[in-house]
């Protein structure tokens, strides 16, 4: 199985790239339902605080690859040569599927810290951020969980600045690399 891994800060596009894909047929699993779903599950409101929690016990419980772990759970379920996983955040995640997968592409996507703070605000997801300062808190936690290392690792870097139109053609491309 092929495995292309999306990365990125919060609010920078990993969803459109991953609608991108998913409209040829690929299947996607989103890292951050995991962590969503946990935190039900351990009968939390899937808020900015919540989450966080919920991220650090299962990562201090099972491994700082435990949210990749359960993404195991669901490949194995699958039947795809390709499939897309929407929201690596640390090289242990990124260990996890390498062993799992035949191969890794690993897709980041950058968008300026302002830009990513008025999309998370308009989106409205129950785990929007409710202020800059919850917003820059949860930038520093994903930096400190790795997820700049799996930036730095990234095999193709695309900009998201632009309209949705024009970020949706360039996910279109990738695409037609990738596939």
């Amino acid at each position: 199985m092929k495995l292309v891994l999306v990365t990125g800060m919060p609010g920078a596009g990993k969803s459109v790239i991953a609608q991108a894909f998913q409209e040829v047929g690929c299947p996607i699993i989103v890292m951050g339902d995991v962590i969503r779903e946990q935190a039900r599950l351990h009968g939390f409101e899937p808020n900015p605080r919540n989450t966080k929690k919920v991220m650090l016990e299962l990562r201090e419980k099972h491994g700082l690859g435990a949210v990749a772990l359960f993404c195991v759970d669901e490949l194995k379920k699958l039947d795809s040569e390709l499939v897309v996983i929407e929201g690596c955040r640390s090289i242990a995640e990124i260990d996890v599927f390498d062993e799992y997968a035949d191969s890794l592409t690993i897709v980041c996507v950058h968008t300026s810290p302002k830009v990513r703070f008025t999309r998370l605000r308009e989106r409205n997801r129950e785990d929007a951020p409710t202020s800059w300062e919850v917003f820059r808190e949860r930038d520093i936690r994903e930096i400190s969980v790795g997820l700049g290392g799996v930036i730095a690792l990234s095999d193709i870097m695309l900009i998201n600045e632009g309209t949705l139109t024009d970020f949706q053609e360039e996910c279109i491309k990738l695409v037609r690399r990738l596939t």
